[in-house]
Protein backbone atom coordinates (compact mmCIF):
# COMPACT_ATOMS: atom_id res chain seq x y z
CA UNK A 1 0.00 0.00 0.00
CA UNK A 2 1.53 3.13 -0.76
CA UNK A 3 0.51 6.35 1.12
CA UNK A 4 -0.38 9.72 -0.29
CA UNK A 5 1.02 13.00 0.13
CA UNK A 6 -0.67 15.38 2.42
CA UNK A 7 -1.01 18.71 0.80
CA UNK A 8 1.05 20.58 3.65
CA UNK A 9 4.24 17.77 2.70
CA UNK A 10 3.68 19.11 -1.43
CA UNK A 11 3.88 22.06 -0.26
CA UNK A 12 7.38 20.92 1.34
CA UNK A 13 8.55 19.34 -1.02
CA UNK A 14 7.99 22.02 -3.96
CA UNK A 15 9.66 24.14 -1.52
CA UNK A 16 12.61 22.59 -1.24
CA UNK A 17 12.85 21.97 -5.01
CA UNK A 18 14.76 25.53 -5.73
CA UNK A 19 17.06 24.90 -1.84
CA UNK A 20 18.26 21.49 -3.65
CA UNK A 21 18.25 23.39 -7.15
CA UNK A 22 21.21 26.15 -6.00
CA UNK A 23 22.70 23.79 -3.72
CA UNK A 24 23.22 21.54 -6.77
CA UNK A 25 24.24 25.25 -8.85
CA UNK A 26 26.43 26.16 -5.70
CA UNK A 27 28.56 22.52 -5.91
CA UNK A 28 29.09 22.65 -10.15
CA UNK A 29 30.37 26.25 -9.54
CA UNK A 30 32.74 25.42 -6.99
CA UNK A 31 35.33 23.77 -9.27
CA UNK A 32 35.05 27.11 -11.23
CA UNK A 33 34.81 29.86 -8.99
CA UNK A 34 36.52 30.63 -5.62
CA UNK A 35 33.55 31.48 -2.74
CA UNK A 36 35.58 33.26 -0.15
CA UNK A 37 39.19 32.06 -0.75
CA UNK A 38 42.11 34.18 -0.14
CA UNK A 39 44.01 35.56 -2.81
CA UNK A 40 47.91 35.36 -2.99
CA UNK A 41 49.00 39.16 -1.48
CA UNK A 42 50.98 39.46 -5.32
CA UNK A 43 51.45 37.70 -8.61
CA UNK A 44 54.59 36.59 -9.78
CA UNK A 45 55.98 37.03 -13.28
CA UNK A 46 59.36 36.86 -15.49
CA UNK A 47 61.35 39.85 -16.87
CA UNK A 48 64.13 39.23 -19.28
CA UNK A 49 68.02 40.96 -18.52
CA UNK A 50 68.30 41.34 -22.23
CA UNK A 51 65.13 42.77 -23.66
CA UNK A 52 65.23 44.73 -26.84
CA UNK A 53 65.39 48.93 -26.36
CA UNK A 54 62.68 50.61 -26.25
CA UNK A 55 61.70 51.87 -29.94
CA UNK A 56 63.91 49.44 -31.55
CA UNK A 57 62.41 48.32 -35.01
CA UNK A 58 62.99 44.22 -36.46
CA UNK A 59 62.10 44.14 -39.94
CA UNK A 60 62.34 40.81 -41.90
CA UNK A 61 60.08 38.12 -44.22
CA UNK A 62 58.27 35.76 -42.20
CA UNK A 63 60.68 33.02 -43.79
CA UNK A 64 63.90 35.05 -42.16
CA UNK A 65 62.17 35.98 -38.94
CA UNK A 66 62.44 33.59 -35.61
CA UNK A 67 59.15 31.91 -34.95
CA UNK A 68 59.22 31.14 -30.82
CA UNK A 69 56.55 28.18 -30.18
CA UNK A 70 54.82 27.96 -26.66
CA UNK A 71 56.95 25.20 -24.71
CA UNK A 72 54.81 22.00 -23.68
CA UNK A 73 55.05 20.82 -20.11
CA UNK A 74 53.49 18.42 -17.99
CA UNK A 75 50.57 18.42 -15.88
CA UNK A 76 52.77 19.86 -12.59
CA UNK A 77 53.61 22.80 -14.97
CA UNK A 78 50.29 23.55 -16.39
CA UNK A 79 49.33 26.12 -13.60
CA UNK A 80 49.69 28.70 -11.83
CA UNK A 81 51.34 27.44 -8.70
CA UNK A 82 54.87 27.20 -8.04
CA UNK A 83 55.59 23.17 -7.36
CA UNK A 84 58.44 21.98 -5.14
CA UNK A 85 60.19 18.44 -5.63
CA UNK A 86 59.79 16.93 -2.16
CA UNK A 87 60.82 13.45 -3.77
CA UNK A 88 61.23 11.53 -7.20
CA UNK A 89 57.39 10.80 -6.28
CA UNK A 90 55.98 13.83 -4.25
CA UNK A 91 55.20 17.64 -5.52
CA UNK A 92 54.02 19.97 -2.68
CA UNK A 93 53.60 23.79 -3.93
CA UNK A 94 55.43 26.79 -2.52
CA UNK A 95 52.60 28.67 -0.33
CA UNK A 96 51.14 32.00 -1.76
CA UNK A 97 53.14 31.60 -5.19
CA UNK A 98 51.13 31.91 -7.73
CA UNK A 99 52.20 33.22 -11.47
CA UNK A 100 50.77 35.63 -13.44
CA UNK A 101 50.31 33.23 -16.55
CA UNK A 102 50.70 29.77 -16.93
CA UNK A 103 55.15 29.30 -16.50
CA UNK A 104 55.08 27.82 -20.34
CA UNK A 105 53.45 31.38 -21.58
CA UNK A 106 55.83 33.17 -19.42
CA UNK A 107 59.14 31.36 -20.03
CA UNK A 108 58.19 31.12 -23.82
CA UNK A 109 57.91 35.45 -23.53
CA UNK A 110 61.58 35.86 -21.97
CA UNK A 111 63.07 33.19 -24.78
CA UNK A 112 61.55 35.43 -27.36
CA UNK A 113 62.40 38.97 -25.90
CA UNK A 114 66.08 37.50 -25.65
CA UNK A 115 66.66 36.03 -28.89
CA UNK A 116 65.58 39.52 -30.31
CA UNK A 117 67.97 41.36 -28.14
CA UNK A 118 71.02 38.99 -28.98
CA UNK A 119 70.70 37.96 -32.61
CA UNK A 120 69.21 41.39 -33.95
CA UNK A 121 66.11 39.67 -36.13
CA UNK A 122 62.68 39.14 -36.23
CA UNK A 123 61.02 37.37 -33.45
CA UNK A 124 57.91 36.49 -34.00
CA UNK A 125 54.91 33.50 -32.60
CA UNK A 126 53.20 31.01 -34.83
CA UNK A 127 49.66 32.97 -34.66
CA UNK A 128 51.88 35.94 -35.80
CA UNK A 129 53.69 34.27 -39.22
CA UNK A 130 50.14 31.90 -39.83
CA UNK A 131 51.34 29.35 -42.18
CA UNK A 132 54.36 30.52 -43.12
CA UNK A 133 57.94 28.92 -41.55
CA UNK A 134 60.84 30.49 -41.11
CA UNK A 135 63.33 29.54 -38.36
CA UNK A 136 61.68 27.90 -35.68
CA UNK A 137 62.42 27.27 -31.83
CA UNK A 138 59.83 24.62 -29.86
CA UNK A 139 60.88 22.34 -26.98
CA UNK A 140 59.77 20.98 -23.47
CA UNK A 141 59.95 22.71 -19.85
CA UNK A 142 60.64 19.92 -18.41
CA UNK A 143 61.24 21.24 -14.61
CA UNK A 144 60.86 25.03 -13.55
CA UNK A 145 59.85 24.76 -9.30
CA UNK A 146 61.74 24.41 -6.15
CA UNK A 147 64.17 21.08 -5.69
CA UNK A 148 64.09 20.34 -2.05
CA UNK A 149 67.14 17.97 -1.94
CA UNK A 150 68.88 20.96 -3.79
CA UNK A 151 67.68 23.43 -1.77
CA UNK A 152 67.48 25.25 -4.82
CA UNK A 153 65.33 26.22 -7.61
CA UNK A 154 65.55 24.61 -11.44
CA UNK A 155 64.80 25.30 -14.66
CA UNK A 156 65.37 22.57 -17.21
CA UNK A 157 64.62 22.85 -21.16
CA UNK A 158 64.81 20.84 -24.08
CA UNK A 159 64.98 22.95 -26.83
CA UNK A 160 64.66 21.81 -30.77
CA UNK A 161 65.24 24.01 -33.73
CA UNK A 162 64.11 23.96 -37.06
CA UNK A 163 65.76 25.58 -39.89
CA UNK A 164 64.43 25.56 -43.63
CA UNK A 165 66.59 22.79 -45.45
CA UNK A 166 68.83 21.52 -42.25
CA UNK A 167 68.22 18.64 -39.87
CA UNK A 168 66.34 18.94 -36.67
CA UNK A 169 68.71 19.93 -33.81
CA UNK A 170 68.05 18.98 -29.99
CA UNK A 171 70.05 20.36 -26.68
CA UNK A 172 69.30 20.06 -23.05
CA UNK A 173 69.63 23.46 -21.36
CA UNK A 174 69.27 24.06 -17.36
CA UNK A 175 69.92 26.40 -14.89
CA UNK A 176 69.88 25.94 -11.13
CA UNK A 177 69.79 29.01 -8.50
CA UNK A 178 70.15 28.39 -4.48
CA UNK A 179 67.84 29.66 -2.52
CA UNK A 180 68.07 30.39 1.19
CA UNK A 181 64.57 31.21 2.26
CA UNK A 182 61.47 29.15 0.60
CA UNK A 183 59.07 32.04 0.07
CA UNK A 184 56.70 33.05 -3.11
CA UNK A 185 59.41 36.12 -3.33
CA UNK A 186 62.74 34.08 -2.76
CA UNK A 187 61.49 31.71 -5.10
CA UNK A 188 59.92 33.58 -8.06
CA UNK A 189 63.12 36.04 -8.26
CA UNK A 190 65.41 32.98 -8.46
CA UNK A 191 63.19 31.27 -10.99
CA UNK A 192 63.63 34.39 -12.98
CA UNK A 193 67.20 34.34 -12.92
CA UNK A 194 67.60 30.62 -13.58
CA UNK A 195 65.19 31.47 -16.74
CA UNK A 196 67.29 33.86 -18.27
CA UNK A 197 69.73 32.04 -18.00
CA UNK A 198 68.95 29.39 -19.77
CA UNK A 199 67.53 31.77 -22.21
CA UNK A 200 70.60 33.45 -22.71
CA UNK A 201 72.32 29.80 -23.56
CA UNK A 202 69.63 28.88 -25.97
CA UNK A 203 69.86 31.90 -27.98
CA UNK A 204 73.64 31.38 -28.68
CA UNK A 205 73.01 28.31 -29.85
CA UNK A 206 69.75 28.67 -31.43
CA UNK A 207 71.80 31.86 -33.71
CA UNK A 208 75.14 29.56 -34.52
Amino acid sequence: MTAMPTRRSSRMIQMARPVLASAATLALLGGCVSLGGKAPPQLLTLTSDAAPTAGSISSASVTEAIIVDVPTVERTLDQVRVPVQVSDSAIAYVEDAVWADKPARLFRGVLAETLAAKSGRLVLDQVETGSERGMMLSGQLQRFGYDEAARAVVVRYDAVIRKPGSPLRKQRFEASEPVATVDAVSVGSALNRAANTVAGEVAAWAVN
